[in-house]
C-alpha cells in the first residue's frame, strides 16, 4: 500500500533530520583532531563547490550583485556566526544536549517575529514561549554543578539563527535561494579560515579525515533536498513537527558514538521545550497566521552551514 503524500512528506523530513544530525556528528567526532576554524574551511570549502555548481546549473548566479541586499547580509552573517558558536559548543557537548536547546528555535523565531516585525502573538503562544524558555533553563542548569559556559554558546546560536530565519523572510522573492546558499558557504568558510590561527593552527589531515568532511559536506546537501521533497508534497502544518525528530537521532548517534547516555534534566527540559514547540505550531494553524515557527527555514533547528 503507497504511502501518503503527508506520509511520505514525514519520511523525508526524518530523513533530513537524520542527515544533519550525522553531519554534527562527523564535526563533533573530528574536533577531537583538529581546531574548529580548520574544520568550517574545510568542510566549507567542498559544501561551496557543491552548492555553487548546483547554483551555477539552475542559473541562480546570474545577479551576483543581489548577496549586497541589507536582508541577505544580515541573514549571511548570521548563518555564519551561529556556525562558529553551534560548532564550538558541539565540541564540548553531549550532541543531544545541543540538539535539545535547538529545539527552542521555532519559539524564538515566533518571539522575534511579534517583537520586530509586529506579527500577532496570542497570550497561549506567549505561554508557550515562556515554557519552552523554562526547558532550555532546566537543560543548562545554571548556577548547578552540571551547568558548562558552553551552553551559553548554545543559547547565542539560537539566537543568531531566529535572526538568520527572521532576516531570511525579509529577503526579496526575486533573489533566488540556491544564490544566498552560495554566498552563506562562503561566509561560513571565510569565517572558519579567520579562526584557523587563533584557534591554535593548522593539523595536518589524514585522508580518512578528508573524507569524512566531505561526507559531512554531501549530507547536508542530501539533508536539503529531502527538507525541500517534504515541503512540496505534504503539509507544512502536518511535516513541521517532524523536524524534532532531530533530538532523537541526536540521543541514539550520542549514546551509540560517544557514549553520552541523556540524564533526567536534559530529558525533561527537551519535552517541555518540544511540548511548548508543537503547541505553538498547533495555535499557529488554529489561528492562521504569525507563521513563523511552521515555516522557519532553519528545519534542522541548528545553523546550516551552506
Amino acid at each position: 500500500m503507497p504511502l501518503s503524500h503527508n506520509s511520505r512528506g514525514a519520511l523525508f523530513m526524518a530523513v533530513a533530520m537524520a542527515g544533519f544530525t550525522i553531519s554534527d556528528a562527523i564535526t563533533k567526532h573530528l574536533s577531537e583532531a583538529m581546531n574548529i576554524g580548520q574544520i568550517m574551511a574545510v568542510r566549507g570549502v567542498f559544501a561551496t563547490l557543491l552548492v555553487a555548481l548546483l547554483a551555477w546549473q539552475r542559473g541562480a548566479l546570474s545577479r551576483p550583485s543581489a548577496v549586497l541586499h541589507p536582508m541577505v547580509a544580515l541573514r549571511v552573517a548570521g548563518e555564519a556566526l551561529a556556525t562558529l558558536t553551534y560548532f564550538i559548543a558541539l565540541s564540548h557537548l553531549p550532541i543531544a544536549n545541543v540538539s535539545a536547546v535547538q529545539q527552542a528555535l521555532p519559539l524564538a523565531v515566533t518571539m522575534g517575529a511579534a517583537l520586530f516585525f509586529g506579527e500577532y502573538v496570542g497570550p497561549r503562544r506567549w505561554l508557550a514561549i515562556a515554557a519552552g524558555l523554562v526547558g532550555v533553563l532546566i537543560i543548562v542548569r545554571p548556577g548547578f554543578e552540571g551547568f558548562s559556559a558552553y551552553s551559553l554558546l548554545v543559547l547565542l546560536c539560537v539566537i543568531l539563527c531566529a535572526m538568520r530565519d527572521l532576516a531570511t523572510k525579509q529577503v526579496p522573492n526575486a533573489i533566488p535561494t540556491l544564490l544566498i546558499s552560495a554566498a552563506t558557504s562562503v561566509a561560513v568558510t571565510s569565517v572558519g579560515a579567520a579562526m584557523v590561527q587563533p584557534m591554535g593552527g593548522w593539523t595536518p589531515m589524514t585522508v580518512e579525515e578528508v573524507l569524512l568532511l566531505v561526507v559531512g559536506a554531501v549530507l547536508l546537501l542530501i539533508g536539503y533536498q529531502f527538507i525541500i521533497m517534504a515541503m512540496r508534497i505534504g503539509d507544512i502544518s502536518f511535516i513541521a513537527p517532524f523536524r524534532y525528530t532531530a533530538l532523537l537521532w541526536a540521543i541514539v548517534i550520542g549514546v551509540i558514538a560517544f557514549g553520552d547516555f541523556p540524564d533526567a534534566p536534559m530529558i525533561v527540559g527537551a519535552s517541555i521545550i518540544i511540548g511548548s514547540g508543537l503547541y505553538t505550531l498547533y495555535r499557529e494553524r488554529v489561528v492562521g497566521r504569525g507563521k513563523a515557527a511552521a515555516e522557519s527555514t532553519g528545519p534542522a533547528m541548528a545553523p546550516d552551514g551552506i
